[in-house]
């Protein structure tokens, strides 16, 4: 496949794309911060079923990082990256530099309730308010027919879906199946920290959900379920646990006592050998 073309400038970006508009192509957008696998690569692939063209945005976004979080030392394989995504046939991959997207004089930020909040909000307080502004960032430069974003990034799915309708952007946005290695373990591009011992106690993550999730469907009462799931956690070796909470699926209110009688999404956050790490799946 050919070489995706590769831009850095906000100018050259909408160039090119008012090219494309101009001979009636469909655009279809998948943003990530690099370090990319084969995850990401499935959302490139899915958005090239909804559009005749498809932009990847490389860019690790400081906004969304916690002062003691791992921004400086999250990976970055820019020339990996590109080769990946040239493999899976993306026409454009957009790497904005830092400086170009928040200048010194930036003084906007932007507030999403209702899906943005509980969950990952009582564990990183501005975490959505940093993917929120970069999200309608991009979304405004590239200006797709259509955006991917992935499953595994469920409460972030259902906070974009509800920014882009609060604000009348005509834009598509798209859940990505969750990819998982052979084992099932929900691939992340922070599963590269693990040495082989970490490795195999992060793959119970998946396991111990799984089990979670047919105790609730089978009727057992949510707390119980979820102690009983946090207790397995903790007996496995995991460091600490976030959350371990069942939530409407589209609401995403959180369900704390009773049978799950909704639509429903068991949600887990927990960290494994300094590594945090987040899944989730329907009941």
């Amino acid at each position: 496949m050919p070489n995706p073309i590769i831009i850095r400038t906000e100018r050259e970006l909408r160039g090119q794309i008012w090219e494309w508009r101009g001979r009636g192509e469909s655009i279809g957008f998948v943003p990530t911060m690099g370090a990319l696998h084969t995850g990401h690569l499935s959302l490139v692939t899915l958005a090239k079923k909804h559009a005749s063209k498809t932009v990847a945005s490389i860019f690790v976004n400081p906004a969304q990082f916690a002062p003691d979080e791992d921004f400086e030392s999250y990976p970055r394989t820019e020339e990996e990256d590109v080769a990946k995504l040239a493999s899976v046939g993306c026409d454009l991959v957009y790497i904005p530099e830092a400086g170009s997207m928040y200048d010194a004089k930036h003084s906007t930020s932007i507030k999403v309730g209702g899906v943005a909040e509980s969950l990952e909000t009582d564990h990183r307080p501005s975490f959505f308010d940093g993917v929120a502004l970069v999200v309608i960032k991009l979304l405004n430069r590239t200006a797709p027919d259509m955006a991917v974003f992935g499953e595994k990034d469920y409460q972030q799915l259902a906070t974009i879906r509800r920014l882009v309708t609060d604000l009348d952007m005509p834009i598509k946005i798209v859940g990505a199946p969750i990819a998982r290695d052979d084992q099932g373990l929900a691939l992340s591009s922070r599963n590269q920290y693990f040495d082989l011992e970490g490795l195999n106690l992060a793959r119970q993550l998946n396991v111990i959900m799984r089990g979670c999730a047919r105790d609730l469907a089978s009727g057992m009462e949510v707390n119980q379920a979820t102690q009983k799931a946090k207790q397995h956690y903790l007996d496995a070796g995991f460091d600490r646990i976030d959350y371990v909470t069942v939530a409407h699926a589209d609401s995403l209110k959180i369900i704390e006592t009773g049978k799950v009688a909704v639509p429903a999404r068991l949600l887990i956050a927990l960290h494994c050998k300094g590594v945090r790490l987040i899944d989730n799946c329907a009941i």
